[in-house]
């Protein structure tokens, strides 16, 4: 049986989309409510962050490709993650079982072992494509919380959002995935 770990880990995941800009204050909150977060980008996602700031507020590096085969895991297994902001690319790879990034295969593999996964889409113009209803209601039917903005990113929405997600892993340990 393992030793329960001191803190759950939270696997934040940026996608390429302004609000990315903002996933240093997420984590800075997430940390202050007990979670040890790790940052991963997609390859888009990571013109949209400063990937030096996010690592010394981990201390953790911010993955954005996959390892190589024999690299050893540089991040611990997750126990939840929270997607934000997802853009409709992502939103729709998802409903597809898509991994072709880091980004992607993490979140899949999450949803797969029934990890909580948050996702919160900032997909503007192209929330009214006839795909993003139908990707949206799959990813729920899987089990994922999609947390919608009407005009703003839903930052608050999604924090208040973060006890939950925390009580929820509190009886479950540690994960199946391993780290990135």
């Amino acid at each position: 049986m393992q030793a329960p770990r001191p803190q759950p880990v939270l696997y934040v995941i940026a996608c390429g989309a302004r609000p990315a800009g903002q996933v240093p204050d997420f984590v800075s909150f997430a940390q202050a409510e007990g979670w040890d977060v790790c940052v991963i980008v997609t390859p888009d996602g990571a013109k949209f962050t400063d990937g030096g700031l996010l690592a010394r507020l981990t201390g953790h590096p911010v993955r954005v490709q996959y390892k190589n085969p024999d690299e050893p895991d540089v991040l611990p297994s997750p126990d939840a993650i929270v997607v934000a902001p997802a853009t409709f690319n992502m939103v729709n790879k998802l409903a597809a079982g898509i991994s072709d990034t880091l980004a992607a295969g993490l979140v899949n593999e999450a949803i797969a072992l029934g990890l909580p996964v948050i996702a919160v889409p900032w997909a503007t113009g192209l929330a009214r494509h006839p795909a993003f209803p139908r990707s949206i209601a799959w990813l729920r039917e899987c089990g994922v919380t999609v947390i919608l903005g009407t005009g703003s990113f839903p930052w608050v929405e999604l924090r208040a959002r973060l006890p939950g997600l925390r009580s929820s892993i509190a009886q479950g340990g540690a994960s199946d995935l391993p780290g990135a």
